[in-house]
């Protein structure tokens, strides 16, 4: 009850207040003197890396210490000698931070009701971990907070403490299980985070130190016309770029998939990744045709392509969600880093969409793992059939991440046209590619979803009331915003990119687009509607399915050609000879790796 009180609270002040600051100017700035909220601050800077170094310590890895006494440490000294500039107001909310509100608190609310039930069956499936639901609830409220305070804060000192408090609550839920394993992965997922800290921090230094200025809107503004602040530009899309799992720094999201679903779908879909494009999209303007924009645009496009390609070879459902995110994290990264309005118009909106369609689908392996006892999409295989009502929510899902009409087939419509204006040859090569790939996993998990063997059987529904309430509000809302979608651009989106870019914007989806998707829609429906119109009226006939062998009357078993009964088994083709992890994720990572490093020396070389 506390969390489900707790939760309808927090969905009500989001909502009262979205629709407030949209009748009353969405531009609006608070708290210019903050000394004492500074202060605590800067306490809570200490506790934090503190806490870094207890588990640092008890666990033997020092380095995860020594990058955050790195980070702490000098920023601490610049606030307590007095050198830190001043000025500016400290909360500010405009357009995009309603968005991001909206997408925190309706959808992070959403998966913590969903996530009473589950954590509840999760225990009873996993007798061999320890129960500490009290903590893990905990954790996703302080998340929720820090995220609040994350995207309201204009003041890059507040910005980057609400940053860190992000990464510590991404360790400590990775590692809820206490596994050798999770707590691998967890401090794999710290030490990333930490290092992309280590660049934030050093981008305040140079701010205050250098340019003093104490605010992220004034280095935007400063950041497309003064070279010199294109190198704090350049430190803060590292840190995105490592908060985002962007290539090299993707295996941390990989490696977070052994915490409990709700955590992948809270911290590692929806919310705590969106961090890091967010920032972006912030910095959007500043990175407009300079070096600090083709490093963003470079790495976000090779993640798109390359993990698009490394999902085709995963049957694990979890996993394959882990790359699709890392994927379109990608290209929302590449749509930011362009610089032109259209093109954050698109990474605006695939946020939004991936956001609420990703959540959704999070959720439904989550249940179909708690139902069955596997997460393996070879096991999904007639879920139509077993479990008809996920397998519904899990295709609403599927066909909200590449169909037309909903949100992200049109977001990568306008991405497209952005990326073809920009010049970009590599960026729209990326980005074909890369959606042929997504086609390919996607098609290939709805394809066995559903699939039918005859006299699949139905299995027992262990769901709870709270769980379906999540995953169909989830589910309605992926439909609502395929309506919906102008209205979002209308009075949020376009405002925003009109203030951000001062200039008019130009029709970025014309009538003639939304009549070809229309058209596409209607393909999509026309198909299963001429087959009912075929067969209507006539007879039932069941046809035994052909077998490597004589059918033994049960449509699922035969014998083979040694006289030994085998039972039929239908399957995708992985393809992990070709686009595997072991044969294609390494070149990955060392060659971003590689681009990453260059781009960045030659960028900050060039402006000193």
């Amino acid at each position: 009850m506390v969390v489900f009180s707790s939760c309808a609270v927090l969905v009500v002040m989001v909502v009262t207040f979205s629709v407030s600051s949209l009748l009353g100017g969405a531009d609006q700035a608070y708290l210019a003197e903050t000394q004492l909220l500074d202060k605590a601050m800067l306490l809570a800077e200490f506790g934090l890396m503190g806490l870094v170094f207890y588990y640092s310590f008890r666990y033997k890895q020092y380095y995860c210490a020594l990058l955050s006494a790195a980070q702490t440490l000098p920023v601490a000294w610049m606030e307590l000698t007095g050198r830190s500039a001043e000025g500016g107001n400290h909360i500010i909310v405009d357009d995009l931070t309603i968005i991001m509100c909206m997408v925190i608190g309706i959808v992070g609310c959403l998966i913590c009701v969903y996530a009473v039930g589950y954590i509840r069956e999760y225990h009873k499936h996993h007798t061999e971990y320890k129960d500490r639901s009290p903590f893990f609830f905990a954790m996703l409220f302080v998340f929720l907070g820090a995220m609040f305070g994350l995207v309201f804060s204009g003041n890059l000192t507040w910005i980057y403490f609400f940053w860190e408090i992000t990464s510590i609550c991404s360790f400590l839920l990775i590692g809820y299980n206490q596994t050798p394993e999770a707590i691998r992965n967890s401090f794999r997922a710290l030490w990333m985070n930490l290092l992309g800290g280590l660049g934030f921090a050093a981008a305040i230094l140079y701010c205050s130190l250098r340019l003093r200025i104490a605010s992220l809107q004034e280095l935007v503004i400063l950041g497309t016309g003064n070279q010199a602040a294109l190198i704090p530009v350049i430190l803060l899309a590292f840190a995105a770029l490592t908060k985002s799992a962007q290539m090299p720094f993707s295996r941390w999201l990989l490696g977070a998939m052994v915490a409990p679903t709700p955590t992948s779908a809270l911290l590692h879909s929806a919310t705590m990744v969106k961090a890091g494009v967010y920032l972006l999209i912030r910095l959007s303007p500043a990175l407009y045709g300079n070096l600090a924009g083709i490093m963003v645009t470079t790495i976000g496009g090779f993640t798109f392509f390359a993990a698009s390609l490394l999902a085709i070879s995963q049957s694990d459902g979890k996993k394959v969600l882990a790359y699709s995110t890392i994927s379109n994290l990608g290209l929302i990264t590449a749509c930011a880093g362009v610089g032109l309005h259209e093109a954050v118009w698109a990474g605006i909106l695939l946020l939004v969409f991936h956001a609420v369609s990703k959540s959704l689908l999070f959720l439904s392996v989550g249940a179909v793992e708690n139902s069955t006892g596997s997460r393996n999409i070879e096991d999904m295989h007639g879920l139509i059939v077993k479990l008809p009502k996920l397998a519904f929510v899990m295709i609403v899902g599927i066909c909200g991440m590449f169909l037309a009409p909903f949100g992200m087939l049109i977001s990568k419509w306008a991405a497209l046209k952005a990326f073809v204006d920009s010049k970009s040859v590599w960026l729209v090569i990326f980005l074909v590619f890369g959606s042929a790939s997504t086609l390919f996993y996607w098609g290939k998990w709805l394809g066995k979803l559903v699939a039918v063997i005859h006299r699949s059987e139905r299995l027992p529904d262990k769901l709870e009331k709270s769980d379906w309430f999540s995953i169909y509000t989830l589910a309605i809302l992926v439909i609502v915003l395929c309506v919906s979608f102008p209205l979002l651009s209308t009075y949020l989106v376009q405002p925003y990119l009109i203030r951000t870019f001062h200039e008019p914007l130009m029709t970025l989806i014309s009538s003639s687009d939304l009549k070809i998707m229309f058209l596409m829609f209607c393909t999509i429906l026309v198909l299963p509607v001429m087959v009912r119109l075929l067969t209507f009226g006539k007879r039932n006939k069941i046809v035994i399915s052909y077998m490597s062998g004589a059918n033994t009357g049960d449509d699922r078993h035969f014998t083979d050609s040694f006289g030994r009964e085998s039972s039929m088994y239908l399957a995708n083709w992985y393809m992990e000879d070709l686009f595997g992890e072991k044969k294609i994720l390494k070149p990955s990572l060392v060659l971003a790796a590689a681009d990453l490093i260059i781009l960045m020396i030659v960028a900050i070389g060039g402006v000193i």
